[in-house]
């Protein structure tokens, strides 16, 4: 599996994400719901905290992958939808410590969404992801 992040020469560097993925080659889709800050009992985890909560919700993206045999490198689409940009904003070295951690410096196409309010009471983020699995 050949995989390429994409960026026109002539703009400026994205940081922390790619404007495009390109993958050649590659084995199995796996698409992964959305994930919120839930622990393995479906209790919200880190509670009014939104670094704690990005961890949580990336530790269960990570968990999926490996279930699937996949890991965070083989992540190419990242949605992130936020009930509060500001709480985003807020912790901004939090949010890259916990990704980093979880992830490492692979930086998959990615879209951040503010929206009005998530489905499950006390989440303030969740994230979607796209994985293309090595070919078996």
């Amino acid at each position: 599996m050949q995989v390429d992040f994409i960026n026109p020469d002539s703009w400026k560097a994205a940081s922390g994400y790619s404007n495009g993925v390109l993958v050649t080659g590659g084995g199995p889709q796996l698409f992964l719901a959305g994930q919120v800050a839930w622990d393995a009992n479906q209790n919200i985890v880190g509670e009014g905290d939104f670094p704690a909560q990005f961890r949580q919700c990336l530790q269960n993206i990570v968990d999926i992958l490996k279930a699937a045999g996949g890991a965070p490198e083989h992540i190419v689409r990242m949605t992130m939808f936020v009930s509060d940009k500001d709480a985003y904003e807020a912790d901004l070295p939090g949010v890259g410590a916990a990704y980093r951690d979880l992830i490492g410096r692979h930086y998959p196409a990615m879209s951040l969404v503010q929206v009005a309010a998530l489905l499950e009471k006390g989440a303030m983020v969740e994230i979607e992801a796209t994985a293309v699995l090595p070919p078996a």
